[in-house]
């Protein structure tokens, strides 16, 4: 099988306490693989954000596809964790011009709603350049949001911890309650800190309406 046929398939952001859980898509050509490997790709979680930064443009520029997308917390806490992460790959995956021969998917859980062919791959971002392409596009899209998310809802630390449950954002949550793009399924477990408050006029993603990480591409599988 071509290499450039198969798709390598990331997720980020799935233990966080606020915001939607990300997933990326990237298929490579045979050419790209040393290129890759000698900018130091790997797992999203090992490198510093100056170096994923750096990587960025070169993924973009010798990857033949990638895709986007991600569910939002009222996704997450609807449906759950599992289900809300595999919809986010799902989106995308079809935002890529035509469906992969082969999905890749990072560790051990079967992405189930996928019809076509797969395979899971245990410490895939630290084994597989696909897989670790797609890691890095989908950390530095959910951070670059988190950013901004930041400004919106000051107070909770979001560019520091970008939503995982650290001791300032479990305080911050005490004191100021969620906000409407925390998982209200994941803070059950904190005092004080599921009180529901009003709706956003970001829409559930998140981001920006027809943003690429909120459509839902081609219509496949």
């Amino acid at each position: 099988m071509a290499l450039a046929s198969l798709a390598g398939l990331d997720e980020v952001g799935r233990g966080c306490l606020f915001g939607p859980v990300f997933a990326a898509a990237c298929c490579l050509d045979a050419a790209a693989l040393p290129i890759l490997a000698a900018a130091g790709v790997q797992d999203s979680k090992a490198l510093k954000p100056v170096h994923r930064q750096r990587l960025l443009p070169v993924i973009d520029g010798l990857a033949t596809e990638l895709g986007l997308g991600q569910a939002s917390a009222r996704e997450i806490d609807q449906q759950g964790i599992r289900a809300a992460t595999e919809l986010a790959m799902v989106r995308a995956l079809q935002r890529l011009a035509k469906a992969p021969r082969l999905v890749l998917v990072d560790g051990n859980l079967r992405l189930r709603p996928w019809r076509n062919l797969q395979q899971t791959v245990v410490r895939g971002d630290q084994r597989c350049l696909t897989i670790a392409c797609a890691s890095i596009v989908a950390k530095e899209a959910r951070d670059d949001l988190l950013l901004r998310l930041d400004r919106r809802f000051p107070g909770y630390g979001l560019a520091s911890h970008k939503g995982y449950g650290t001791p300032r954002h479990r305080e911050a949550l005490k004191r100021l309650g969620p906000t409407p793009l925390h998982r209200l399924s994941f803070l059950g477990k904190i005092p004080g800190a599921a009180e529901t408050l009003p709706e956003t006029p970001l829409n559930s993603h998140g981001a920006s309406p027809g943003s690429p990480a909120t459509t839902s591409g081609s219509s496949w599988p």
